[in-house]
């Protein structure tokens, strides 16, 4: 049998990479090992121009500002290319940061020629342990990813939801609580929940904050105090880490210790949490023939049965939340460890940020496809408002209550009477007229429940949407 695995181009390995790429791909651009080592050029270069700027080392002269501009061309211009040739230094170096310092000492030897200039060199990655690097480097990959793409799709996808909240809010819909009928409440309401819900998630996940750290070896400024005592290392770092437009961590070991990176995927699995409980409602309300998928008719729903719409868009998200959320959780749950100062779990385990975002990602996409393929059949949610008299028990028992506690004669034991009336029996608008007008109730309030029927028993529901749905 042929190999596939040294095909060209080379075929992947995974579904991210290959089926779903295009859902996917503007991650790469933040959480690919790629992206990895452009941030890690990118603060390396920021370091020196940071310490030329603000005379950290003494009797060393100032970039000039065409110098800064060139320097920092090499982020921007950072391709495949640059990827190759850092790939071809690692190979030598077998140390990934190391590649990194060579590849740049090299470019500066090409902005400042001089002999004079040559010492500058020594600038990069001064002080640095290679965790300084890639903490800062990970923080702004993450940041980006968030902030640029994973943020903005999310937040389209509530908006979404909101807006079909607030259209079927006056649509009545039978709730079923334990899998039975219940109170009756309106489709719109019960979207606006899940909007409410997922929306305030993302305000969380809004006020993230993004440490880093830049203190040496063991987070003691060791090597930077001896080499230069007179310089404020912490407000140098400080400054530093604050102009990268990360939240500066004053007390780490090598490594910076990753908590908020667990407080983030915390959060984001718990949206992704609500997000699949809004996958498996609008699923169960598509079974239910609450929802048509009436659009996109040029998809095949079964391979033998024709007359099939699959739910699909909904049980792909369900799947890829749950494989985002198993990483997520293995990532949170493992980055707040590490064993005295410095082991390198974090390492390998940060190399699946990328993954765990991409599925959640897919989801997103997914979702906002179903969604938009959906059409409400008012008039099946109707059909089973109609069939459930029943539920109009639970009003007005709690009406003889009131009605009791007030004085009233003949309101006595409201529950049991509506029970007896209800329970394992079904009912029709007739019996349940019949039955109030036989209650003695004031005529307002008889008139009230006469007047009552399923459909219209949906109380503050639309009123709700309006009033709490941000």
């Amino acid at each position: 049998m042929a190999t596939l695995a040294d095909a060209t181009p080379p075929i992947a390995l995974g579904a991210l990479d290959g089926r779903y790429r295009g859902a996917v791909a503007p991650l790469v651009d933040h959480l690919s090992e790629a992206a990895l080592n452009r941030q890690r050029v990118h603060v390396e270069i920021e370091w020196l121009i940071h310490q030329t700027s603000h005379g950290v080392v003494p009797g060393v002269r100032q970039l000039t500002d065409a110098e800064v501009t060139a320097l920092r061309a090499v982020v921007n211009g950072f391709g495949t290319d640059e990827v190759a040739e850092l790939g071809e230094i690692e190979r030598v170096t077998v140390h990934d940061v190391k590649a990194v310092e060579y590849f740049l000492k090299k470019r500066l030897s090409a902005i400042a020629p001089a002999d004079e200039d040559k010492g500058l060199a020594e600038l990069i990655h001064f002080g640095c342990t290679s965790e300084d690097i890639n903490n800062l480097s990970y923080a702004l990959m993450v940041k980006g990813a968030v902030e640029q793409v994973w943020l903005p799709k999310a937040q389209a996808l509530v908006e979404q939801v909101a807006t079909m909240a607030r259209e079927l809010k006056d649509v009545p819909l039978l709730a079923h609580t334990h899998g039975q009928p219940a109170t009756p409440t309106t489709m719109g309401k019960e979207l606006a929940v899940l909007a409410h819900r997922l929306g305030r998630q993302l305000r969380r996940i809004e006020g993230q904050e993004y440490l880093g750290k830049f203190n040496g070896a063991t987070g003691t400024f060791g090597a930077h105090a001896l080499a230069l005592p007179d310089v404020d290392w912490p407000a140098v770092s400080k400054a530093f880490v604050e102009a990268l437009g990360l939240t500066w961590n004053p007390l780490t070991t090598q490594i910076e210790s990753h908590d908020w990176q667990a407080e983030l995927y915390a959060d984001v699995a718990r949206f992704n949490r609500i997000l699949h409980n809004l996958c498996t409602d609008v699923w169960t309300y598509i079974s239910m023939g609450y929802f048509a998928q009436v659009r996109g008719q040029g998809t095949v729903g079964s391979s033998t049965m024709p007359h099939k719409v699959n739910p699909i868009r909904f049980e792909n998200a369900e799947a890829n939340l749950e494989v985002s959320n198993a990483l997520l959780d293995v990532l949170g749950g493992t980055l707040v460890q590490s064993r005295l100062q410095r082991d390198l779990t974090d390492s390998s385990m940060q190399r699946n940020i990328g993954t765990a975002f991409g599925h959640s990602m897919l989801a997103l996409d997914n979702v906002a496809r179903g969604l938009a393929g959906l059409d409400a059949v008012p008039e099946r949610m109707a059909a089973d408002l109609e069939a459930n008299w029943e539920v109009l028990g639970e009003p007005i028992q709690s009406a003889m209550r009131a009605l009791g506690a007030q004085g009233v004669p003949g309101m006595e034991e409201p529950y049991e009477r509506l029970k007896e009336l209800t329970r394992g029996r079904r009912i029709d608008g007739d019996d349940l007229r019949e039955f109030v007008r036989g209650l003695g109730l004031p005529a307002d309030v008889e008139a009230r429940f006469v007047a009552l029927t399923p459909q219209t028993y949906t109380a503050l529901a639309s009123r709700l949407v309006d009033d709490y749905l941000a």
